[in-house]
């Protein structure tokens, strides 16, 4: 089983959704989650709809809804009991993730109607300044706001999942300091390995393991090597973090992108898609223990929703 711990996949279906289609995800189901036992479904504001992230927010959530909705092998669940029944059932699981907290602007009110929407899984920034928090793309360099502080209690409160991708190092330091919950950070390197602001260094790796939380490697090509990303170097970044913090706090959060409009970028060489998750697994199995490569794949994650969300 694989939990993929980030899609854009909402995205994706959206804009297809505008085109006049339905049933986007169940027609593609072979392709997108073949291999896919359970998934983070991510909403992420367009640069150019930040000023109605509210409104663009609700309007992806909704054309989800309703393409989930439309099929019977997808299940939107909200917590590992329904997880684990929609798995046992032949079902993807498919959790609500918002990359970025512009929806909920400055509302914590906002962010509960989001949780009762389904969601259960908050990255704090993506790469610029929100209310919450700057982004690694900000100049500026600042932690959390005060409303980023109420919002991670907030979400602690409600059982929803922390994730620090995307938000720079000041903030995630800040969020460290006022959490005892686990945190993940869902798409994230090593940046040992390949020197990228959005890669995490050895401390905020170690961090991350003191909280019992779970990095997802990422498998964006600039972020596994800047020379030539193949999936040999991408399981290197799995080895390093392995190595480094222990194979209960690694896990997969793949951020495949290939399938959004405009996409031109390369890809990751033998790591391409899902349909190459069957190459992917045969290097794991030639690095780690079967106990190990489960919960790689999929325990880890398991085990810190099973904690956070319930």
């Amino acid at each position: 089983m694989i939990f993929d711990a980030h899609s854009d996949l909402p995205t994706f279906v959206y804009d297809e959704r505008k085109r006049g289609k339905t049933a986007v995800l169940e027609g593609n189901l072979e392709a997108f989650n073949g291999w896919i036992s359970s998934r983070v479904m991510a909403i992420w504001t367009r640069p150019e709809r930040r000023g109605d992230a509210t409104t663009y927010g609700l309007e992806v959530l909704n054309a989800l809804l309703k393409d989930i909705n439309e099929s019977e092998r997808l299940e939107l669940v909200k917590n590992v009991g329904e997880m684990r029944t929609a798995i046992e059932d032949g079902r993807v699981a498919l959790w609500l993730g918002l990359e970025g907290g512009e929806p909920i602007g400055e509302s914590l009110d906002l962010l509960e109607v989001f949780y009762r929407l389904g969601l259960r899984v908050l990255t704090l920034t993506w790469s610029l300044r929100n209310a919450i928090g700057d982004g690694f793309f900000e100049r500026t360099g600042g932690g959390l706001s005060n409303f980023g502080v109420e919002v991670v209690g907030k979400a602690e409160e409600l059982g929803i999942v922390i994730d620090l991708s995307h938000i720079n190092e000041a903030g995630f330091w800040d969020t460290i300091d006022i959490t005892a919950f686990p945190v993940i950070a869902s798409h994230s390197n090593a940046r040992k390995l390949c020197d990228n602001p959005r890669n995490l260094t050895d401390d905020q790796i170690l961090a991350i393991a003191e909280r019992d939380g779970v990095i997802g490697a990422v498998a964006i090509p600039g972020f596994v090597d800047r020379e030539r990303p193949t999936l040999e170097k991408y399981v290197e970044h799995i080895a390093y973090m392995v190595d480094l913090a222990g194979y209960k706090h690694v896990g997969l959060g793949f951020d495949f992108v290939y399938y959004l409009q405009g996409w031109g970028g390369r890809s990751v060489e033998g790591f391409e898609n899902e349909s190459r998750i069957p190459a992917l697994l045969e290097r794991l199995r030639e690095n780690f223990s079967g106990k190990e490569v489960r919960a790689i794949t999929f325990g880890n994650f398991e085990r810190v929703f099973e904690r956070v969300v319930g």
